[in-house]
Order: structure tokens, then C-alpha cells, then sequence
């Protein structure tokens, strides 16, 4: 079987989707040698993706780069199509809600979440407005639909009335490369990027769905009531509306407190992870969530915002609480700084459940889908 994958979200830096679909197209192609993958994209390739792959020389895994200098809105309705006749791909998987609109044949979608029409103003109106025009279509194109957890599912049916039978929920994993690093690697790191010893960590793009003001408020109530505090350490690219972050921080008067690190790479992030003294992530609204599960791999506490994917996938090895209840959020904390024995349960019981999770299975489980499509 020859698959294309989209390779649109590895043309830049990795983020969510960038990391799934790199991660399950390896794991496919190591899964499966005799099978052939491509990652199709219409520009250059991050250059991280491309060193990774000649590093590791995977042989039936190729990079396809059409080096376009402007699609201009015509990748999905031309020039993807186009390609995928002539290269005579077998089936072509969707990673980032997308599909070419005149191969109709073999697809494969994947929903991460649906997060832009359920919450579209969490979202800049360009984006909202685009998800909520090209999803439905999407869905409907595609034969078989794959989504990172039941509760993504169950939203997709009861939202775009697609029938149970037609989706997959398939969860995702931490990558391999998270796993607990030695105190002395990771306080070099941080001694780079200028990170105290003790410091709590959220990991994300920095956006309103992550819900950082409610963090900002509990923290400020900590530092206020236990001076000096830990450090609070923002690891992530500046996203929409970055305004409400920074006004939460001025306004709570936390700017010598709050560390904005920026992107930072895989061995930073692990650093980090590895060694913070709890993982923050009260986001309003996840698919799936990696970033929790790349910090239990790594060792950390983690507290989450109580929503359905977070349920679903860490719910008894993370504290979960309101993400909307401040005062929860920072008694939460708290009783992390504070209770060292509880702290210590959680972590081994985090890095249980991250075991359980990984890409060869998820990998597996998509290519049952591929081979359900392509009957």
C-alpha cells in the first residue's frame, strides 16, 4: 500500500498537530516496511523534520516537497489532487482536518477537536470562520474519520451528524524522547534560559483556550499569601490575543515572578518538564492534551483543567479541578509545594499512565482504519 499523509503542518515548527503527524507517520513506516508513506507538503520541510528523518533513515518514509511559491488557496483544490493521481497514492490521510477536494476516493480524516466551532470566540474569526466552513465539508469527504479521544467522538456525531461507525478514537502518546532527565542536565538547561530552582511549568502556545489569566490569578494568590513563591515558567510561542496574557501579568504585578520563555526546544522542554515542581495546565478545552502527558513521562506533578479529553485520558494520575476556579487552581498547588508525600504518589502514578500510551499502538490502529478504507 503506498499512503500519503499531509505534511502541510511539518513546514514549520512543530507544534500539536506538527508532532502527530510526524510521530504517526514513523511509527507507520517502521510498523510496516513493506508499505510505502509520504509526507506530502506544498513548501520546505521544517529543518527539524528533515534532519530527524536522514538521522534515522527510514527507508519506505519520504518527505515530498512540490516547492510551490504560493498556492494561493489552490493546494487542496489542485495542485495536492493533482500529485496524488500521478505518484498513484492508495489512500491519503488527512492529519490536520483537511482533504484534497477532487480525490475522493480513499481518504482519512482526522479531527483533533472541535474546538473552533464549539468555542469559535477562543479562536481569531479568520480560523473560526474557515473551520466551520471547510470542517463539515471535510467530514463528509472522507471514509473513515479518526479522533484522539471518545469524548472528541461523541462531540463530532452529535455536532456534524456523522454516524459512530464512520470514527475511531485513537489515542495519541508522549514521544519518546520524554523521559526523565538528571538533575544536573536539567539544571544547566535551565540555568540557560534563566529559570529558577523551584518553578511551576504550563507548556503551550500562548492563547485565550489555554486559559492563562485563571492561572495568573491563582498564582498571584500564592505568592501573595506564601513570599516568596516558586517561579512560574510560560513555555510556548506567543499565540492570538497575547494582550491578555501580558495584561494578567501587569495587572497582578507578577512581571518579575513570570518567565515567558518563548519556543524552546525538545531537550529544553524535557529539562524543564523533568525538573519543575508541578505541571500546570488548566486549558478550557482539549482534544486530546499532550503536553500533561509528556510532563508525567518526564516525572512532573500535573494538574489539568477538569474537561472531557482530560478525563478520558489522565483522570487519576493528575489532579483535575474546575478550570475556571481560581481559588481550586491555587489550593491545588499548594497542597503540590506543600504535601511532598502526595507529590511523590502522583508522579509514579503519572509515569504509569503515560506508559500505557504509545505511537506504535496509535500507528496500529490507524493503519486498521487505512485497511477498513481501503477494502
Amino acid at each position: 500500500m503506498r499512503v500519503g499523509l499531509d505534511g502541510y503542518p511539518l513546514c514549520e515548527p512543530l507544534t500539536g498537530v506538527g508532532h502527530y503527524t510526524f510521530e504517526l507517520a514513523r511509527a507507520l513506516a517502521r510498523n510496516h516496511p513493506a508499505d510505502e508513506f509520504e509526507l506530502i507538503a506544498p513548501f520546505e520541510f521544517h529543518p527539524s523534520v528533515t534532519a530527524q528523518l536522514e538521522e534515522e533513515q527510514i527507508g519506505n518514509l519520504r518527505l515530498v516537497c512540490r516547492h510551490l511559491k504560493n498556492v494561493r488557496g489552490r493546494w487542496w483544490s489542485f495542485y495536492l489532487p493533482r500529485y496524488l493521481k500521478q505518484a498513484s497514492i492508495d489512500l491519503f490521510h488527512g492529519t490536520n482536518y483537511e482533504l484534497p477536494l477532487r480525490h475522493r476516493r480513499r481518504t482519512v480524516l482526522t479531527v483533533h477537536d472541535l474546538s473552533s466551532l464549539l468555542y469559535p470566540e477562543l479562536h481569531r474569526r479568520q480560523l473560526a470562520r474557515r473551520m466551520r466552513l471547510r470542517l463539515p465539508l471535510a467530514v463528509k469527504l472522507a471514509k473513515a474519520i479518526i479522533t484522539p479521544t471518545e469524548a472528541v467522538k461523541g462531540e463530532l456525531c452529535a455536532h456534524l451528524k456523522v454516524k459512530p461507525a464512520k470514527v475511531t478514537a485513537i489515542h495519541e502518546a508522549a514521544r519518546e524522547s520524554f523521559s526523565p532527565l538528571s538533575p544536573s542536565e536539567s539544571a544547566e538547561l535551565r540555568n540557560r534560559l534563566r529559570i529558577d530552582d523551584e518553578f511551576l511549568l504550563f507548556v503551550g502556545t500562548l492563547e485565550p483556550r489555554k486559559n492563562l489569566v485563571t492561572l495568573l490569578t491563582a498564582y498571584a494568590q500564592i505568592i501573595r499569601e506564601n513570599p516568596p513563591g516558586p517561579q512560574l515558567v510560560l513555555a510556548g510561542g506567543e499565540g492570538w490575543s497575547m494582550n491578555l496574557t501580558q495584561s494578567a501579568i501587569a495587572h497582578h504585578g507578577l512581571a518579575d515572578r513570570v518567565c515567558l520563555t518563548g519556543f524552546i526546544n525538545d531537550l529544553e522542554l524535557r529539562a524543564l518538564y523533568s525538573s519543575c515542581r508541578a505541571f500546570i495546565y488548566p486549558s478550557l478545552y482539549e482534544g486530546f492534551g499532550l503536553p500533561p502527558l509528556e510532563a508525567m513521562a518526564c516525572g512532573a506533578p500535573v494538574i489539568a483543567g477538569r474537561v472531557a479529553a482530560m478525563q478520558e485520558t489522565i483522570a487519576g494520575a493528575a489532579i483535575l479541578v474546575d478550570p475556571l476556579d481560581a481559588a481550586a487552581l491555587g489550593r491545588s498547588i499548594v497542597t503540590l509545594l506543600e504535601d511532598g508525600k502526595y507529590r511523590d504518589e502522583l508522579v509514579q502514578e503519572g509515569q504509569r499512565r503515560a506508559s500505557q500510551f504509545s505511537w506504535t499502538k496509535a500507528a496500529e490502529l490507524t493503519y486498521e482504519t487505512y485497511q477498513r478504507v481501503c477494502v
